[in-house]
């Protein structure tokens, strides 16, 4: 059974929340102050983090950096009325996985999370000896999302290993925005060339030489990227 951390202040919803979540299976933890929860989640073995973003105490995005400084992967959907697309970003930039803008529609938050089990599948599918993808003295592992680069040894989020993922698997091909979008988001709701390009970004600072002339994750402009491991 997937366990949910289920952070939200407003108690109706929460309520509801927990009845629907509960309904399809999942166990749920719930807090409503941002303070508590990130004791709750070091203390718990989640599967996913609902967050709202503006919670009494501390506040989502903080809560999520701390999440992922501490290392962990597990995968965080926020759950807030901010529908800027600005405020998107500066939630996947946190390490965030997803967003969903209050109000919303209980089937499609449920689609939502199955998509993020789904792909967190595919991000770890494969046997072991697929499980670290080497090219030209960097190394990228698909289970503890440690990347090396020239500049030593960074843990990626969740997105960025699957970003990277799904470059290397296309080594070779262009692949579009949309692709990406597609395959790591699963919808096209987030401002597609910040979002995409934020991560690719992130990337080059990892893998490359000299990021302002890629070598591996290379614009094709117009269209999209395309990975070469070189070497």
């Amino acid at each position: 059974m997937k366990t949910i951390l289920l952070a939200e202040d407003d108690t109706n919803l929460a309520h509801g929340l927990v009845l629907h979540l509960e309904a399809e299976g999942y166990q749920v933890a719930h807090v409503d102050n941002g303070n508590e929860v990130l004791s709750v989640f070091r203390d718990g073995m989640f599967d996913l983090v609902l967050l709202d973003i503006m919670l009494p105490g501390t506040d989502g995005l903080s809560i999520c950096r701390q999440i992922r400084n501490d290392g962990s992967t597990v995968p965080v959907l926020f759950l807030t009325a901010r529908d800027q697309s600005d405020q998107k970003v500066e939630g996947l930039i946190a390490g965030g996985d997803d967003y969903i803008t209050k109000p919303f529609d209980m089937a499609e938050l449920l689609a939502r999370i199955q998509g993020i089990f789904r792909r967190q599948a595919w991000l770890m599918a494969g046997d072991s000896t697929s499980e670290t993808f080497e090219f030209d003295g960097r190394s990228l592992n698909y289970k503890t999302f440690e990347a090396v680069g020239p500049g030593g040894s960074v843990r990626l989020t969740h997105k960025e290993c699957m970003v990277a993922k799904y470059l290397v698997e296309r080594e070779g091909e262009v692949v579009s925005r949309d692709q990406l979008l597609d395959a790591v988001w699963g919808y096209h709701t987030y401002p597609t060339n910040r979002t995409v390009d934020n991560f690719i970004l992130k990337l080059r600072k990892i893998f490359e030489n000299d990021p302002a002339n890629p070598v591996h994750f290379e614009t094709i402009r117009g269209v999209g990227y395309r990975f070469t491991r070189g070497g």
